[in-house]
């Protein structure tokens, strides 16, 4: 039996279902699988556990393809000008998260439901739902094996999070980059898979989490949206977006160290390299193709918020954005958001770095290199 036949039963055992829903996972599957199988360089225990994490991710579709079959009527609700945020890793997407979920009418999506989705949360029992306490469990193992990331990613279970799992559901997804060398899965993903199934997966997923949990406004965001803009304008063509911005020569060192303290939890080869060159290329290549769309006429449905005035003081720029969507931001979601400031600092917590040579990186050499990104914007370099 093949690898990828072994993962698909596996799943099936364990979730005691059988019916995966359209095959769009499929290829992305066997491309992950087979690049891992070649490159990752996998110790016995990172193989058990990117296998289990594979296996995780097949049950989780099994899951809801169940719900859906048992209640199709989900598929009628709808998600209605969401607020999506993307831009480069590592340029206060977090923080900024953070603070709009703090607004009572809008909906994130959070750690806990995107680590288990069904059964799909009900809203009077979602600050109740036990998988909140498990996945507070999870979490703190997790920290035990990522020290570092969560220094760098501080989160709790009802923090909102990054569509990359749900993604991962559909097998294009930068999960899993970020923790194996699957350069051959990278380069397909990138550059050949076709994105639009996996965000049609996604809004079938944001359905079935506001089935049971009406809600007015999504707030979404991933990076990674920025390398797939075009599909996820065809699947979501209502959508405003909100695009955060930093200077690169502290974003790309950034997005690879936590690429390292990923990966090293999984082989004991890790290639530093390797790892910068490929942030460098998915970095450049995002903002590519983000600034050609936007200047192919869909500049209008963007609101743009830069990293060192937001950290300084982050109220005028949520502000401008609330009058950018024509929102109303009340006394009250101001005192929330300032609240949560106030507890969780916006500047993040201390940790070691990993030098950008390290990884093959020069800072003036990227602030070079991205020049066409930062004169677009007005990305100011900062002392770093």
């Amino acid at each position: 039996m093949g690898h990828v036949a072994d993962l698909l039963q596996r799943a099936q055992r364990q979730s005691g279902l059988t019916a995966f829903g359209e095959d769009s996972y499929r290829e992305g599957l066997e491309i992950l699988v087979a690049s891992i199988d070649r490159d990752a360089r996998l110790t016995e225990s990172g193989r058990v556990a990117i296998d289990a994490l594979i296996i995780d991710l097949l049950c989780k579709r099994l899951e809801i393809e169940s719900w859906y079959g048992h209640h199709p009527e989900i598929d009628a609700q709808e998600i209605v000008a969401p607020l999506i945020g993307l831009g480069l890793p590592r340029t206060g997407s977090t923080a900024l998260a953070c603070l709009l979920a703090e607004d009572p009418e809008c909906r994130p999506l959070r750690n806990w439901e995107a680590i288990s989705p069904c059964p799909p949360p009900d809203r009077a029992t979602a600050s109740t739902d036990p998988r909140i306490a498990e996945a507070e469990a999870f979490m703190t193992r997790r920290a035990q094996r990522f020290p570092r990331m969560t220094a760098m990613l501080p989160n709790s279970a009802t923090s909102p999070t990054e569509c990359q799992g749900i993604m991962g559901h559909d097998f294009k997804s930068q999960i899993f980059q970020a923790m194996v060398h699957v350069p051959q899965y990278t380069e397909w993903l990138n550059h050949k898979a076709d994105l639009v199934s996996t965000y049609r997966y996604l809004k079938r997923v944001l359905k079935l989490l506001q089935w049971r949990w009406p809600t007015r406004r999504w707030r979404l965001k991933n990076p990674s949206h920025s390398l797939f803009i075009g599909a996820l304008n065809e699947v979501f063509p209502d959508a405003r977006f909100v695009m955060t911005h930093r200077d690169v020569a502290a974003v790309i060192p950034s997005v690879a160290d936590l690429y390292f303290e990923l990966r090293r939890a999984f082989s004991d080869t890790v290639d530093l390299v390797s790892i910068g060159k490929m942030t460098n290329q998915f970095c450049k290549l995002a903002m590519q193709r983000m600034i050609a769309f936007r200047d192919g006429g869909e500049n209008h449905r963007f609101f743009d918020i830069h990293f060192i005035p937001f950290q300084h003081d982050p109220f005028p720029s949520i502000a401008a954005l609330y009058d950018f969507l024509g929102e109303e931001l009340t006394s009250e979601t101001r005192k929330r958001m300032q609240a949560w400031r106030r507890a969780k600092p916006l500047d993040a917590q201390a940790y070691t770095r990993t030098p950008p040579s390290m990884f093959g990186l020069d800072r003036n050499e990227l602030r070079q290199e991205f020049q066409f990104y930062s004169n677009r914007f007005g990305v100011a370099d900062v002392a770093t």
